[in-house]
């Protein structure tokens, strides 16, 4: 790969009140992002605001200005594998909307949680409901010409559908490995669900099951969490980079493993304003590697 493609960019979940393009430029200015994630409706709610047209294209035009990526969120509530039939229907009226949203403000990927089956005895119904809400929606946006659904695994328990790594494997198998269907990795949800991150090359052997689990090409984001509880905790408490139980040697090896190279990074982390996104930012930028022949020689 050449230098340009080995970029990580670095940026932040950015605010809306107020008005998309309003709110989120300035925040993203502040916090020196180069990327930005956003939710187009309530992150904990099922109302699905059609948007203001003039702040979609203010919004669009100034990231296209700076060169930045836009991802969506969508609805922390979206459970594709869930008992309760008017739950699966809404969530999937939930990600059709943030695919719409997505195309006018003109967004990369719609990320969504891979979801739960709540009862033991429903997972392999859960799966079928997946493929069967999942496939028009892949297959829509592909004759469209994007986004993509990047699917982001839990931090365990609940019965969930995919929260280790290896887990997308039959999440993936059930949508007959789509390609518009890429993977949002989280590393606070991961340590939640059991990955150790922080010992000496938890990291990378994570990421490596990640490739070895998706193929290459399918990691599209990362969100980048520190965590203020234990490794297999299935608590998802993000922390400040650093600051938490995985620590920043495992961000360092997340910055420089080859299957992150091109992949943007996002922090989702406590902070006051932009400040606190701002300090992650930079210590993850701090922590990219320099490209070969670029910078201060190696010690």
């Amino acid at each position: 790969m050449n230098a340009r493609s080995e970029r990580r960019r670095v940026g932040s979940h950015t605010p809306t009140s107020g008005g998309l393009a309003r709110a989120a430029l300035p925040y993203a200015e502040a916090a020196a992002s180069e990327v930005v994630q956003v939710y187009v409706s309530n992150s904990r709610g099922w109302a699905l605001p059609a948007g203001d047209p003039a702040q979609d294209a203010l919004f669009r035009d100034g990231c296209g200005e700076r060169g930045l990526p836009v991802f969506i969120h969508a609805s922390l509530l979206v459970n594709l594998g869930s008992p309760t039939p008017a739950t699966v229907t809404r969530s999937a009226e939930t990600l059709a909307h943030a695919l719409r949203r997505g195309r006018a403000i003109g967004a990369e990927g719609v990320v969504f949680h891979a979801g739960s089956a709540v009862d033991a005895g429903h997972a392999e119904a859960a799966l079928r409901q997946v493929r069967e809400s999942l496939l028009p929606l892949l297959d829509e946006t592909a004759a469209v010409g994007g986004p993509m659904l990047l699917v982001e695994p839990s931090a365990g328990g609940g019965r969930s559908l995919a929260s280790r790594v290896e887990h997308l494997g039959p999440y993936l198998d059930a949508v007959d490995r789509h390609p518009m269907l890429g993977v949002c990795f989280d590393t606070c949800h991961a340590w939640a669900a059991g990955h150790d991150l922080a010992a000496e090359g938890g990291m990378t052997a994570t990421l490596d099951t990640l490739v070895a689990t998706v193929g290459a090409d399918r990691l599209r984001l990362v969100h980048a969490n520190d965590s203020k509880d234990l490794c297999g905790s299935t608590r998802d408490r993000h922390e400040n980079i650093g600051k938490g139980s995985i620590g920043e040697p495992a961000f360092a090896e997340l910055m420089r493993h080859p299957a992150t190279a091109g992949v943007p990074v996002l922090v989702e982390t406590p902070t006051e304003k932009h400040v606190g996104h701002a300090a992650d930012i930079a210590a993850l930028k701090r922590l990219h590697p320099r490209p070969a022949g670029r910078g201060r020689p190696a010690s």
